[in-house]
């Protein structure tokens, strides 16, 4: 089975730091790029960056400085740094795969195909 499983949320304090990993089962993660995805209650969905087959990274401007992204092909994982968090951050965080190349344009999720189910990032005032 083809599937991307998210994990590593949780409940944090202001100011903290958290990774989240997306890990891939059934398919090899080495040819292609992966997305990084929130949505919070009440909001749409936004892409947060996203990191090609040839490690090349793309992140939105709301997010650049507090948030990275690595990936370990060896492990079949991407990771997304999450640094001085903020109560404003949480939200479902989602990880979606495509082949090879990405980047965080308007309307990027449209061209990702496969998608985790999210984990739940929480951030405390």
């Amino acid at each position: 089975q083809v599937q991307l499983m998210e994990s590593g949320g949780d409940l944090v304090q202001a100011g903290g730091s958290l990774t989240l990993s997306c890990v891939a089962s059934g398919f090899s993660l080495d040819e292609y790029a992966i997305g990084w995805f929130r949505q919070a209650p009440g909001k749409e969905r936004e892409g947060i960056g996203c990191i090609s087959s040839d490690a090349r990274t793309d992140y939105v401007d709301a997010v650049k400085g507090r948030f990275t992204i690595s990936r370990d092909n060896a492990k079949n994982t991407v990771s997304l740094h999450l640094y001085s968090l903020k109560p404003e951050d949480t939200a479902v965080y989602y990880c979606a795969s495509r082949k090879f190349q990405c980047e965080m344009i308007p309307q990027a999720a449209l061209y990702f195909g496969n998608w985790g189910r999210g984990t739940q990032v929480t951030v405390s005032s």
